[in-house]
């Protein structure tokens, strides 16, 4: 059932995150025309803002309805005790991991909240998410189930995934509810996206984050906007918080280097995915860019006319993508990436009989890539 008009623009108004006197007026008054304050709790609890939709509306005060105060004072204890028991709970387990000599990246969550909104209370509390060598699995597993965890992914005998290309663990303590998502490489819904992006990625370039007074790796600023890109275009960007992250992120580093963020995307295959979350962050959440930088998001049209569908469609149609002949994931790509893509497909991947055909030596095998479709028209016209 689509949100009301009223609650969508107060969203909006809220996800704007300025703090002038005009915003506010602006967010006071889209909430004095809020009819259905549960369509609106349940559009915030959706798109993971309910602590922001708090903290914006609580210099309004009085001016709101009390079961309203109450229910949003309600949500904010609820999420203040689930992130401090996040926060707790991480803190241990990187102990726990050091201990057996096993580096672990956390991100997301917690530490992202600790890092760039400078409060790990400021976004929801969800699962909490590590990354680590795959070499390490077996025993960071068995770290984890004698914590009292329980692995809920399909594994072999040997304990292995049972899918293949399969990266994460997911375990679940039935005691307090507490989910750990053990990663050792970060996805991106590109079709054959092969880089794999792991802790040789980010682990050499880490920092060092506070969380509830303890010391915890971070990823490099350049490196989390990138995981925060890839994270949200793997999902359509289907909640309102990921393009908030993005924006804080941005607005928090004001010194970020761009030179190197986009060189490493373009090396990567992650410009447009990296274009896409700026725009959306600039559009949506009102996030600062550099003219130049900025000017070279818009000028990828692909890019732009991603981020209009998403911005007019985020509160209506959560997750949806643009309807017509290429696919999502596929405009995604640059001209390379999509050649690769092309040349990868098992309709155009070379076989015997096209060995067969025509002998070249080893260092032309890759021309075979041209031999098979004169093989198969020659095949079929001599039908």
């Amino acid at each position: 059932m689509p949100a009301d008009h009223e609650s969508c623009e107060l969203l909006r108004a809220v996800a704007r995150r300025s703090a002038n006197a005009v915003a506010q007026q602006e967010i006071c008054w889209f909430a004095s025309k809020v009819r259905d304050w549960g369509s609106l709790f349940r559009l915030a609890e959706e798109h993971r803002v309910m602590p922001m939709l708090f903290s914006r509306l609580a210099d309004i005060g009085s001016a709101l309805p009390l079961i309203v105060q109450e229910r949003l004072r309600a949500g904010y204890h609820r999420n203040v005790f689930h992130s401090l028991a996040n926060a707790a709970e991480l803190i241990a387990l990187l102990n726990a991991f050091e201990h057996e000599m096993i580096p672990a990246m956390p991100f997301k969550g917690v530490v992202l909240a600790a890092s760039i909104y400078h409060d790990l209370t400021a976004r929801p509390a969800g699962d909490l998410d590590l990354l680590i060598h795959y070499r390490h699995l077996m025993r960071a597993t068995a770290v984890l189930l004698e914590r009292g965890y329980q692995l809920n992914t399909p594994v072999r005998a040997d304990g292995t995934p049972a899918i293949p290309d399969y990266y994460e663990y997911h375990f679940e303590r039935q005691t307090d509810g507490m989910v750990v998502e053990l990663r050792w490489r970060l996805e991106l819904a590109q079709p054959r996206f092969r880089r794999h992006l792991g802790m040789d990625w980010v682990w050499p370039r880490r920092r060092i984050a506070m969380l509830a007074g303890a010391e915890v790796p971070d990823m490099s600023p350049e490196i989390t906007l990138l995981v925060l890109c890839m994270h949200g275009t793997k999902h359509a960007w289907s909640r309102l918080i990921w393009i908030c992250d993005v924006a804080q992120l941005l607005d928090s580093l004001p010194d970020l280097d761009w030179r190197a963020v986009t060189q490493e995307a373009k090396q990567l295959g992650l410009w447009r995915t990296l274009a896409l979350g700026v725009l959306l962050a600039q559009r949506v959440a009102g996030a600062e860019i550099p003219q130049g930088v900025l000017r070279r998001f818009e000028s990828d049209a692909a890019a732009c006319r991603l981020a209009r569908y998403i911005q007019e469609n985020l509160l209506d149609e959560p997750g949806s993508t643009p309807a017509g002949r290429i696919p999502y994931n596929i405009q995604l790509l640059g001209f390379h990436d999509r050649v690769r893509l092309f040349l990868s497909l098992d309709f155009l991947r070379p076989n015997e009989r096209d060995r067969a055909a025509i002998h070249l030596p080893r260092w032309l095998h890759a021309l075979y890539y041209l031999v098979r479709p004169v093989r198969i028209l020659w095949d079929r016209s001599a039908r």
